[in-house]
């Protein structure tokens, strides 16, 4: 039987003021073995976003997606201390489930998400921000700049910009954190490897942008997560990010990623640096331009990202442009010509 009605009807749901999401998935079911170090790593990748963000705007959401009861009760108490404002606790669900339910029942503008093992530099939600606010085509937006990224469902930021001066080949700015990066996933590469050398870009103003972006960490307008799905069939791997990084491309906005690097990623091991580095909050004024608005028909999507690629990879109409837009010869050779 009830009796009365619920206060809570017809009342509209207030987000608080928040404008910008972090979601952070973890898994961590034990400290042993290849997870001895997770758990140490992952409390450094939390202890980077509440010292770097501007808390007034952001709202962190963290999905234990299956973690031992260390991490369990590790969360619920920062919750209860509203360091975090969402825990979501569910059994091992797989990566993208577990964004999913992190991304559904909100409606923020820019969704961060994030793998457990990033550690975030200080000025990353400014600089991410500005990126949004000085190109209104952007639709997700790194902070960790890679070589090659154009190539990873970026084909459409290239037939826009095929004539524009302003996107070419430019000097990796901090090599160094690009190879700290390259390092942490394994890779033996020596300081003077082509792929530390040059980067196609953007810029506008005083402004520049790298063509492309990682999903390790990224940040993403609302609206290319509006159609999540609602089950991927994988907990890590086959392909399931694939749908994060094709999200843009759909919706024909383009993926950047900041010209200075703003994070790295730690990975399973700790290692002494990690407490070296420092952070520092930089003050911002959250403020959303209004979405590009695009022609999404099936038409310019087939000259876009089918007719245009398939030209992209003859190789001396690729060279032929690379070499228009500033890569020297001696990397030109070494390049890769892969359009996903």
């Amino acid at each position: 039987m009830r009796i009365g009605n619920n206060p809570n009807k017809d009342k509209i749901v207030c987000e608080g003021g928040f404008l910008h999401q972090i979601l952070i998935p973890v898994y961590i079911p034990n400290q042993d073995d290849y997870f001895s170090d997770s758990f140490k790593i992952f409390k450094k990748c939390l202890q980077s976003i509440f010292q770097t963000i501007d808390i007034e705007y952001t709202y962190i959401s963290v999905v234990n997606n299956g973690s031992c009861v260390d991490v369990e009760n590790y969360l619920l108490a920062l919750k209860n201390e509203n360091k975090i404002q969402e825990l979501i606790n569910t059994s091992n669900i797989g990566k993208l489930n577990a964004i999913y339910k992190g991304v559904v029942g909100h409606n923020f503008d820019f969704i961060t998400i994030a793998d457990a093992d990033t550690m975030f530099l200080s000025g990353w939600q400014y600089e991410t921000i500005n990126i949004f606010n000085t190109f209104p085509k952007a639709g997700m937006v790194g902070i960790v700049p890679q070589f090659n990224m154009y190539a990873n469902f970026c084909t459409n930021v290239i037939f826009d910009n095929f004539l524009n001066k302003r996107m070419r080949f430019f000097k990796v700015a901090e090599p160094k954190k690009m190879q700290k990066f390259y390092q942490s996933v394994g890779w033996n590469m020596k300081g003077d490897h082509y792929y530390l050398q040059n980067i196609l870009g953007i810029q506008k103003d005083d402004v520049k942008a790298c063509i492309g972006s990682s999903h390790f960490v990224a940040t993403y307008r609302k609206e290319i997560l509006n159609d999540v799905k609602k089950f991927v069939p994988a907990k890590m791997g086959c392909n399931s990010e694939r749908l994060l990084d094709v999200a843009a491309l759909n919706m024909d906005l383009w993926k950047l990623t900041t010209f200075k690097n703003y994070a790295y990623h730690m990975g399973n091991v700790y290692e002494n640096w990690m407490d070296e580095v420092s952070f520092s909050k930089k003050s911002i004024k959250i403020q959303l331009n209004d979405l590009k608005k695009n022609d999404t028909s099936k038409l310019k999507f087939l000259v876009k990202n089918r007719i245009f690629k398939s030209i992209m990879r003859i190789k001396l109409i690729n060279d032929s442009y690379f070499k228009y837009k500033g890569l020297p010869k001696t990397v030109l050779k070494k390049y890769g010509r892969t359009y996903y």
